[in-house]
């Protein structure tokens, strides 16, 4: 897929990409329509470069048989895709040069629904690259959002198949104005998710999976409900402790509410505001510098 300036910067993916880490493990490609192993962890995408102008691999996960899957999404069939395919594997097995054997390397391509059918193989004659492919077309996106949608209104759970199902949705439709609406309602969906670490998984992962087709004031729409949503988790945890040293329930409500309302506060100005310093900040909202410090801080704003 091509590059644009909506894509979301290196260093915000790397960030998101550690939040998908650590609800990416167990967790299985099958609902996609990859039949591999599980996913063991998340690797870097920072592969050593071979060429200035290299794009970054869209996903790259070290499954449970520790073979390693390259992922890239496309939207159309180009041959020109597989060079960049072999870029990939080159510079993985440059990275694991020191081992004794090399790595055993899965290409799994994830074709948007724009595209029907694709060549599993590419031959240059002395070389055989074979991909293992999925086509999105396939699944049933508006059955998938109903279905989605009626179990959260019942407030009922999202098994771990629903939720990779959310994080992939908008590419399940074709047109790019399509797939921008779906990212938007998907988005809404995954704001009524109750647990807030699945909450902040699907949302990182419609970001980071999405984030060709995301317009710029889509994502940063995105990452503020991430922020707030981890704000408001962390803040309630410390309002939690706070109450257990003291002992008193009292203690436990007025740490969680004042401790919410003035992290929000801050981080609403803070991004309103971008110009005003700590000082300002401190003094428009009454609270003292660190507070604000350990605002700006903890959550990279």
């Amino acid at each position: 897929m091509s590059n644009n300036k909506s894509e979301i910067t290196y260093h915000n993916k790397d960030v998101l990409s550690k939040i998908l880490a650590e609800n990416f493990k167990d967790k299985s490609l099958k609902v996609y329509g990859i039949d591999v192993p599980k996913i063991k962890q998340i690797l870097p995408t920072n592969l050593p470069q071979i060429q200035v102008n290299e794009m970054r691999i869209d996903n790259l996960f070290l499954l449970e048989d520790d073979s390693i899957a390259i992922i890239d999404y496309e939207s159309d069939v180009k041959w020109e895709n597989h060079l960049k395919y072999l870029n990939y594997i080159v510079r993985i097995l440059e990275r694991y040069k020191k081992e004794e054997r090399p790595k055993q390397i899965r290409m799994i391509v994830i074709y948007t629904a724009d595209v029907e059918k694709a060549p599993e193989e590419f031959s240059a004659g002395c070389l055989t690259l074979k991909m293992e492919q999925a086509f999105l077309r396939k699944i049933d996106s508006e059955a998938v959002q109903e279905e989605i949608r009626e179990k959260l209104a019942q407030g009922l759970p999202l098994s771990d198949d629903e939720l990779m199902k959310l994080i992939i949705l908008p590419l399940t439709y074709k047109g790019k104005e399509k797939k921008k609406q779906a990212v938007k309602e998907a988005v809404e969906l995954a704001k009524r998710i109750e647990d807030k670490e699945e909450k902040t998984f699907v949302l990182s992962g419609i970001l980071v999976f999405a984030d060709k087709i995301i317009d710029t004031e889509t994502a940063k729409y995105i990452k503020e409900v991430v922020r707030m949503t981890q704000v408001a988790e962390l803040l309630l945890e410390e309002g939690r402790q706070e109450g257990r040293q003291e002992g008193r329930r009292e203690g436990r409500q007025e740490g969680r509410q004042e401790g919410l309302i003035l992290s929000g506060e801050i981080f609403q100005l803070v991004r309103s505001r971008p110009d005003f310093t700590n000082e300002q900040i401190a003094e428009e909202l009454g609270c003292n510098m660190k507070e604000v410090e350990s605002t700006r801080k903890m959550f990279d704003i």
